[in-house]
């Protein structure tokens, strides 16, 4: 009942970590004072059933029979054994208790004692523990984990030197005679708090070292919307291994690396800020823990064993590169694996999938990253690929933010030509396959939206649906694919009508999240650059929410041209760019320069047919399928695509 702290005994310390291991029962031996120390256990009103048990010969014995007089209670279960003097921190205990074999803990780092336990390591084994011995030793520590069948050796050999009036030697000793059949593994907390205090000075080190403890920091990353039980757990073990730091991901970073948070950043920090035990909530702008390990220098880092493969593999290895940069050290605690936590994200994706939750986030993406990438989709599959397909680059996540359900994309899969010839019933029913599976918003297609009072009942029906932007072109008559420009008669429609249209959809729209972006068709049509910006602030007038600019040209420097001279007018309204023919400038660059939606427009139609094409020739030219393996991605593969519900 020695204090070490303030506010801690040795005992009431170990108790207190006992109890929050989950350990429920403790057995107690006892002697003189036995009575103040029954009171005192019973007094930390901790939730731990104690039987105490009385040595009457602790005056002339060991352990060895106090253990021996508490036999009946230790039998048949696994068991931690520990001495009543000994402190330890709150890491080494887990380990131990954690130990899925029989171990006791030893130092490879701290110089053997005169007086104390040391341990003779060999083959991986403990051979023999006891203070007399040297020679192949570490420095050991009477904290035991404890199997049962290991346990029931040294137990019955204990009993045995017991009932031989052999009881003034310390247990270990009967240990000794049975290494060989009782397996217990050395535990090595090398440079970490595991010692005895039997001297003024030992406390005084002891002491020292739990106010080194205190002010130690410990480093977690959290992206989720919802703590639940799992967080909390692994956040409580965190928290004994000092002050505690929790880095939130952005939102940017988020919608990059998971999905779309459900709650925006502020309010996942505030509820991080009020869980007990935490001491300070920061920003984690990347997936990179680089830039705040360089800062914060924390003494751990703490994750999941969940990272050590996969794709978060190279985030780990960066982490250990840094944290041995300084001397810190990464703590990995098993993960949850509980199939509660799994429906738990089901559940927050159904969410993601709702029209209304769906329709709005692009918008809000917008707001977020400044700029959004958007892939084509033209079916359930494509939408899968569009929506899980993520790429890690320079500590950063990438992934597409949106789909894009294009007119051409649509017909082709259909085997039709791209002149509407698919009508809106059989499109809505494309919506509605990708829908299905996929939680990211839909950027619609919609040619050059028909006839005005058509367009206001398409625009309704998409909004319901839950699609975030629809697409028209400024062009009338028979729809022609942009690409063939004047090669083929195309009518681009009048600024006022157009501006009508525009008008009427927004008229017809029920919320502030959907988006008519105006597509503008004059550097295709080669009417020049001033028809272009004339027509976009006219349109923009009209209420349309975005501009898209198109060119069939190879190089970029009309569209350039017409973002700097938009921007000078009209800072905010999102511009869109599909760059199929100016294709080589990055998106970084675009965002630079203005622009705010990338699309790729029909990248997968593109690839995924010639690759088809060829596998049928390949069969044909060998009459079977071996040759074509090679070219195939496996069933497997693809049905870790598509989820089972």
């Amino acid at each position: 009942m020695t204090e070490i702290t303030p506010k801690e005994t040795i005992l009431s310390r170990q108790l207190k970590l006992i109890a929050e291991a989950g350990i429920t029962e403790v057995v107690m031996t006892t002697g003189y004072y036995d009575g103040v120390l029954v009171n005192y256990c019973n007094s930390l009103d901790l939730p731990i059933h104690f039987t105490f048990v009385n040595n009457p010969r602790y005056a002339d014995t060991n352990y060895i029979y106090s253990i021996y007089c508490a036999r009946e209670y230790l039998r048949g279960d696994d068991i931690v054994l520990m001495h009543g003097d000994l402190v330890f921190e709150s890491g080494v205990f887990d380990d131990v208790v954690n130990s899925d074999k029989s171990c006791v803990t030893v130092s490879s780092t701290l110089p053997l004692p005169e007086k104390d336990f040391k341990a003779v390591v060999k083959d991986g084994r403990v051979r023999k523990i006891g203070v007399d011995v040297f020679a192949g030793a570490l420095m050991a520590q009477p904290l035991y984990k404890l199997k049962r069948d290991d346990w029931q050796v040294w137990l019955d050999k204990i009993c045995e030197f017991c009932e031989s009036d052999n009881v003034k030697c310390y247990a270990e000793n009967a240990f000794n005679e049975v290494s060989d059949r009782c397996e217990i593994r050395p535990h090595d907390v090398k440079g970490a708090l595991c010692a005895e205090i039997d001297t003024p000075d030992d406390l005084a080190v002891v002491s020292s070292k739990l106010k080194e403890i205190e002010s130690r920091t410990v480093y977690m990353c959290f992206s989720t919307d919802i703590i639940h039980s799992g967080h909390i757990a692994i956040i409580r073990r965190a928290e004994k291994l000092g002050r505690l730091i929790i880095g939130v991901l952005s939102d940017e970073a988020i919608a990059s690396y998971k999905r779309f948070p459900l709650i925006p950043y502020a309010e996942r920090k505030s509820v991080y800020e009020n869980i007990a035990g935490v001491y300070r909530v920061v920003e984690q702008k990347t997936l990179s823990y680089a830039d705040n390990l360089r800062e914060l220098q924390p003494d751990y880092v703490v994750h999941g064993d969940d990272w050590r493969e996969g794709f978060q593999k190279p985030i780990r290895d960066e982490v250990v590169s840094v944290l041995a940069e300084y001397g810190g050290r990464l703590v990995e605690f098993p993960y949850s694996n509980d199939t509660k936590y799994h429906e738990l994200d089901k559940q927050f994706r159904e969410q993601l999938s709702m029209p209304d939750i769906r329709r709005g986030r692009l918008k809000k993406l917008l707001a977020m990253k400044g700029l959004v990438t958007a892939l084509e989709a033209h079916s359930g599959i494509t939408g899968l690929i569009a929506e899980k397909t993520t790429v890690l680059q320079d500590g950063k996540t990438y992934q597409f933010d949106a789909m894009w359900v294009s007119s051409l994309c649509d017909s082709t899969a259909k085997g039709k030509p791209d002149i509407e010839l698919v009508d809106m019933t059989s499109r809505f029913r494309t919506i509605d396959d990708i829908m299905e599976v996929t939680t990211k918003p839909i950027i619609f297609d919609g040619d050059t939206g028909g006839l005005t009072e058509h367009f206001v009942y398409t625009v309704r029906t998409l909004e319901r649906m839950g699609v975030s932007m629809v697409i028209i072109e400024d062009k009338t008559g028979l729809k022609k694919n942009s690409l063939f420009g004047t090669e083929v008669k195309q009518t681009q429609d009048s600024i006022g009508n157009f501006s009508a249209k525009i008008a009427a959809g927004k008229k017809a729209q029920k919320t502030k999240d959907f988006m008519i972006c105006a597509r503008i068709e004059s550097l295709i049509l080669e009417r020049g650059m001033e028809d272009a910006l004339t027509r976009a602030f006219a349109f923009v007038k009209a209420g349309a929410d975005a501009i898209m600019i198109h060119s069939r040209k190879k190089d970029p420097s009309e569209i350039k041209e017409f973002i700097e001279k938009f921007r000078e007018q009209d800072k905010t309204t999102p511009i869109v760019l599909v760059p199929t023919s100016f294709n080589t400038v990055c998106e970084e660059e675009w965002k630079a320069l203005g622009a705010n939606v990338i699309i790729y427009a029909n990248q997968l139609t593109r690839t995924g047919f010639p690759a088809m094409q060829n596998a049928a020739r390949t069969i044909l030219e060998n009459h079977r399928a071996k040759e074509c393996d090679d070219m195939c991605m496996s069933i497997k593969d693809i049905i870790t695509l598509i989820p089972e519900e």
